[in-house]
């Protein structure tokens, strides 16, 4: 592992900036969590804290490999494609599945029931 003290001191401000602005997101949506009041308005607030939250750290963390070893680094892309691409489609499926269960039982915490009458199949 490389030293901290071999990053010049405009990367770390950089580096910093990033990883301080992407915990803040973080824990903007995790404060989304628990405050918002039923499932579909809790399950916003963490995914795009997870997902803006994490892309301004692996920002960073790209930032800060990539000036200590003078060459792109790839792991961090990866990963930030990776999440960026099953945050959203975790988040899709899970509403579905809620909404598909209120809906079948009856729940009176269905937005627009109007709109989605066609995930019930008829019968």
């Amino acid at each position: 592992m490389t030293a901290l003290g071999d990053l010049p001191t405009w990367a770390a401000f950089i580096v910093s900036f990033c990883v301080v602005l992407g915990a803040a997101v973080t824990l903007i949506g995790t404060i989304g969590l628990l405050r918002l009041g039923n499932f579909y308005a809790r399950v916003h607030a963490p995914t795009l804290g997870a997902t803006l939250g994490m892309g301004s750290i692996l920002l960073g963390s790209t930032f800060y490999f990539s000036v200590l070893e003078s060459r792109p680094v790839v792991h961090e892309i990866l990963i930030a494609v990776f999440v960026t691409l099953t945050t959203p489609v975790t988040l899709m499926l899970l509403a579905r599945a809620a909404l598909y269960r209120d809906l079948t039982e009856g729940s009176t915490e269905v937005p627009a029931s109007e709109v989605v009458e066609d995930l019930i199949p008829p019968g």
